[in-house]
């Protein structure tokens, strides 16, 4: 029986929980719409969860543990480091960025650059750490691909289309570690959900 995820595709958050199904091949069916709760919400038979990244650890627990650094205590550390690298020090600062960047137009006000400046400024900081330790190992737990990687998809596809994407084109190694999660078949798969339309600024050439 295929699981139900609920929320829009679009978000980011909700987004992640996708990815996680797709790169496990599993069944699931998504309901579109907001509840009261928090979403994404996972339904799998008498299982509830909520937030993304809990939802992504019981996919692949569950469906591709290898993707969780299973059978490695070394390993799976590493993963969950990286982890909390993804949600405490990237995303904060990359998802201020989007908002003001794409969504804020869907709110219906202007950009906010002081958010902005702030949040490149932690960015840049943050990335230069990346560049450093992807510089000396193919993915961020080490030399195999990993949630802690595919984490970083979702908020990054939409940051990608910003204008500051040339934070990221500027660290060799950290480039060429997201054009590879980029290609993906899921995460090409996950992107059709995550239009970048109006409000998207082009980025500079």
């Amino acid at each position: 029986m295929a699981v139900k995820v609920y929320g829009w595709a679009m978000s980011p958050y909700v987004s992640r929980a996708l990815l996680a199904l797709e790169e496990a091949g599993a069944d699931y069916e998504l309901v579109p719409e907001h509840l009261a709760r928090n979403v994404p919400v996972l339904e799998d038979g008498d299982l509830t969860l909520f937030e993304s990244r809990a939802i992504a650890r019981h996919v692949l627990r569950k469906h591709k543990p290898e993707l969780l650094g299973a059978g490695s205590l070394e390993h799976a550390a590493a993963v969950d480091v990286w982890l909390e690298v993804e949600a405490h020090q990237l995303h904060p600062a990359a998802v201020a960025i989007v908002i003001e960047c794409i969504f804020a137009s869907y709110l219906g006000r202007e950009r906010n650059q002081a958010v902005v400046d702030e949040n490149v400024e932690k960015l840049k900081k943050v990335l230069e750490v990346y560049e450093a330790w992807l510089s000396q190992s193919r993915y961020l737990a080490g030399d195999f691909l990993s949630l802690a990687d595919l984490s970083h998809l979702t908020i990054m596809h939409y940051f990608m289309a910003t204008e500051y994407a040339t934070l990221v084109e500027a660290h060799p190694h950290v480039k060429a570690w997201w054009e590879e999660l980029a290609a993906r078949l899921a995460a090409k798969k996950v992107a059709e959900f995550m239009p970048l339309g109006a409000g998207a600024p082009k980025k500079q050439e």
